[in-house]
């Protein structure tokens, strides 16, 4: 019974910490006066992704208050160079299947 209770607090833990994790409050805030409605945080790339099918920049990415038609573009731009190897950038790997280890086992 206790190897039971303690398999379930790890379980009901890590859920916690996944769905307080999606929640980031540090994130720059979402685009606006775009012509898109819908946006997601790409967030490998640390930037806004348009994700509204019926704007014409579906697809795009934001930085900087400029947008961009391709992840090649937004590499690129020197904007965003800067923003990438800067301390202040929010993007990399995190949450699901980035190679992060959960809490519980044993």
């Amino acid at each position: 019974m206790r190897k039971t209770n303690k398999l379930l607090t790890g379980i009901i833990s890590a859920t916690m910490i996944t769905a307080t994790g999606c929640s980031d409050e540090s994130l720059p805030p979402v685009p606006e006066g775009t012509d898109c409605d819908d946006w997601e945080w790409e967030a490998d790339e640390g930037v806004w992704e348009c994700d509204d099918n019926d704007s014409p920049h579906y697809g795009y990415f934001y930085y900087g208050g400029k947008m961009f038609s391709s992840k090649s573009s937004l590499k690129t731009s020197s904007a965003y160079k800067s923003y990438k190897s800067s301390s202040s950038f929010k993007g990399g790997k995190s949450g699901f299947g980035s190679g992060s280890s959960g809490g519980f086992g044993g």
